[in-house]
């Protein structure tokens, strides 16, 4: 795992060869073999100095999630995290001169194995990224990342690193001061070798073990340092709620730990990460965030045995903001795109919207102007079906109207190839009904992108009856192709995402007909960890849309349509008080035009507040287990599997990450106390709150989702 080798100038290369997995790797494992291999360099009288390298792509991607998802408990954790920082210390404080010779990504545990060198140089090549991201799974660097960072860089300008998980290309990193040089990569190794044999003899002296040595920018409790641990506190809890433990716990080992010499700092480290360690949030975390997201990025859901559909040419029928966001990915990604709508000049305005993004991307340095203008050439609005004939792949994202759609439908099959897809983009409509006027039925397929289709990663594969496995395989492959996550859903109003999401909205809804006070409704949300609280993500949904989504409902299912407590606040807000939302100015908040919102001071009149409020985790309760039970329910018809399920949460919507997702919740909370909850619900709303028997079958049986 650990390549040895001495030259004649008495230099010994350390490289870096995890051959059993994809990625070098800090486990039990490769971490004993670094050890043994810095053992045998230290000990060896005939070492005068040592580089550190990896024969693979990357340099070491960090710390095995595997070794760190097993752990139980806090011994568990000091024997996942203990050696690795204890090797590094031993490293650091050897005598001898460490060099690191970066030639590939540095993150996590791999870039502590940089920092703890007496010297870094990293090869001048695009892709590389330097970086401390084990914030975004849950967790802290645990090998001196909190401690090493910030006595090489300063507190102000270590801390985004560390609470941010920011990453860094080699320029940007030399800038920092992570790195200590870039270099082109053929001459990475001989410039590693040529510090070293010109290294002073205090070379292999860290600044901390020096009796000199004073903080980059000042120490914690100097006036700078010190404000900005008021300001990272107050902005932390405003943004995490308390939900997440990661940042506060890297907060305080920088604050606690930069205050103390610095082997008494990693012993702070050290105790930190074995509380987030055996934290049932960063279990929560890095399963659904890694695990769970891997999966369905390498597509593990894909039919077998369907050969990989590729794709050059795709038309997207309608020029709006979604159909118009789709052409600015699809281009981006290498397509050719034809934009088509009813005139020249809706096709080209949908053209413009994604001119704006590129125009925008150049201006902030992201890319280049080549880049843009061959994007924009990739580009071909359009009024003439006739376009589509060479086209892969059709997506209709048109009016939400089943007329509407049926007659692109007709028009686009019309002029499209016999193994061309055709996907409708609706967000609602069952894709058994709209493909009943498809002449193909087996090659259409429902594509849900989310709003804005530029910046949204999810897109939901909607299965119809008639749908084949060959179409699903390809759509999935398209989704990987432009860089989204992809979930497999079945055929069913709203499919999942809405369906289950709807329940958000429609609680709040539902709680202001009871005279629950709307501040508390909204509080409730931010404590929850929801992206928005409710009301006011009603108002940039416009409360126009779900309207007449419950209106189509209603149409839908005629006499079988069951009224629902928020149907009448829908209609109130729609019909009789014109407060359609944000995009109008007036919705559940006033939207002033010197900026800010408030919300609506007519609530009170309209929505008389009860004399007994509930207590706010009352109210939490009742807003996210109503997404948890409708998202069972969908997972007991079978429309969704479990870990689609919960990356639909996430990236659909943004259900709290802490929690794993919405399946993730019922785990968390545990099924007795879910269940109990549920039932004293379902005495007032019995179709809301019913518990679904999976629920109670899972409970008897002590098992859980994950």
């Amino acid at each position: 795992m650990i390549d040895y080798m001495l030259d004649a100038d008495g230099l010994a290369t350390l490289t870096w060869n995890v051959a059993d997995r994809p990625m070098n790797v800090l486990n039990q494992a490769s971490t004993s073999a670094f050890a043994e291999a810095v053992e045998r360099a230290i000990g060896d009288p005939n070492v005068k100095g040592v580089i550190v390298t990896s024969s693979r792509a990357e340099f070491v991607a960090g710390g095995d999630l595997d070794l760190i998802r097993g752990i139980r408990d806090v011994h568990e954790s000091m024997e996942c995290s203990g050696p690795v920082s204890r090797i590094l210390r031993r490293l650091e404080t050897s005598k001898k001169p460490f060099v690191a010779a970066i030639n590939g990504s540095a993150l996590g545990g791999g870039l502590e194995i940089c920092l703890a060198c007496h010297h870094r140089i990293v090869a001048d090549a695009p892709g590389i990224q330097l970086g401390l991201p084990e914030v975004t799974l849950g967790l802290l660097p645990a090998a001196g990342g909190t401690q090493r960072l910030p006595r090489m860089i300063g507190i102000k300008k270590a801390l985004p690193y560390l609470l941010e998980g920011r990453k860094a290309n080699p320029g940007k990193a030399l800038e920092a001061g992570i790195v200590d040089a870039v270099v082109p990569s053929a001459e990475l190794l001989s410039r590693a070798r040529g510090w070293l044999l010109a290294a002073p003899a205090d070379a292999a002296i860290k600044p901390w073990d020096r009796k000199d040595f004073r903080f980059p920018g000042g120490a914690p409790q100097s006036p700078g340092p010190i404000q900005i641990f008021f300001g990272a506190s107050g902005s932390l809890l405003a943004k995490t709620q308390g939900n997440f433990p990661a940042p506060e716990a890297i907060l305080a080992c920088v604050y606690d730990g930069c205050q103390v010499d610095i082997d008494t700092g990693l012993k702070i480290e050290q105790r930190q990460f074995a509380r987030l360690a055996t934290s049932q949030s960063t279990k929560n975390m890095i399963r659904v965030l890694f695990y769970d997201m891997n999966d369905a990025n390498r597509l593990a859901g894909r039919p077998k045995d369907v050969p990989k559909r590729s794709f050059k040419k795709v038309a997207i029928l309608g020029a709006g903001m979604m159909g118009a966001g789709l052409a600015h990915v699809v281009s981006m990604a290498g397509l050719e795109v034809v934009l088509l709508d009813v005139s020249k000049d809706a096709a080209e305005k949908g053209k413009a919207y994604g001119a704006k993004i590129l125009d925008d991307q150049v201006a902030r340095g992201r890319i280049v102007g080549s880049v843009r203008d061959a994007a924009l050439g990739r580009v071909i609005p359009t009024t003439s079906y006739a376009d589509l004939a060479d086209c892969d792949l059709v997506i209709e994202a048109v009016f939400e109207d089943r007329t509407i759609k049926a007659g692109v439908t007709r028009k686009a099959e019309a002029e499209m190839r016999d193994d061309a897809i055709f996907a409708s983009n609706t967000s609602t409509l069952p894709i058994g009904g709209l493909a009943s006027v498809s002449k193909r039925p087996a090659r259409f397929v429902g594509m849900h992108f989310f709003s804005p289709a530029e910046k949204m990663p999810l897109v939901e594969i909607i299965r119809g009856a008639a749908t084949s496995e060959e179409t699903v395989a390809g759509a999935l492959d398209f989704a990987k192709r432009i860089r989204k996550t992809p979930i497999v859903v079945n055929d069913c109003p709203s499919f999942y995402a809405n369906r289950a999401f709807a329940m958000y909205p429609y609680e709040a809804m539902t709680m202001l007909t009871e005279g629950v006070n709307p501040n508390l409704i909204e509080n409730a949300g931010r404590i929850a960890g929801m992206p928005m609280p409710p009301l006011a993500l009603i108002d940039e949904v416009s409360a126009e849309l779900l309207y007449k989504a419950m209106k189509q409902a209603r149409l839908d299912q005629g006499t079988a349509y069951r009224p629902q407590p928020q149907d009448a606040v829908l209609e109130a807000m729609v019909e009789r008080f014109g407060r359609l939302g944000r995009k109008t100015g007036r919705g559940f908040y006033d939207y002033p035009s010197e900026g800010g919102r408030r919300l609506w001071s007519g609530l009170a009149e309209h929505f008389p507040l009860a004399k007994k409020q509930p207590r706010v985790e009352d109210v939490r309760e009742r807003l996210m287990y109503s997404q948890s039970i409708e998202a069972a329910r969908c997972v007991a018809e079978g429309i969704v599997s479990v870990r689609d399920a919960d990356i639909g949460s996430l990236l659909g919507w943004g259900f709290p990450s802490f929690l794993g997702g919405v399946l993730g919740q019922i785990d968390t909370v545990g099924l007795p106390r879910m269940i109990a909850a549920c039932d004293r619900l379902a005495r007032h709303m019995p179709e809301r709150y019913a518990v679904p028997q999976i629920l109670r079958d899972m409970a008897a049986s002590d098992r859980t989702f994950h």
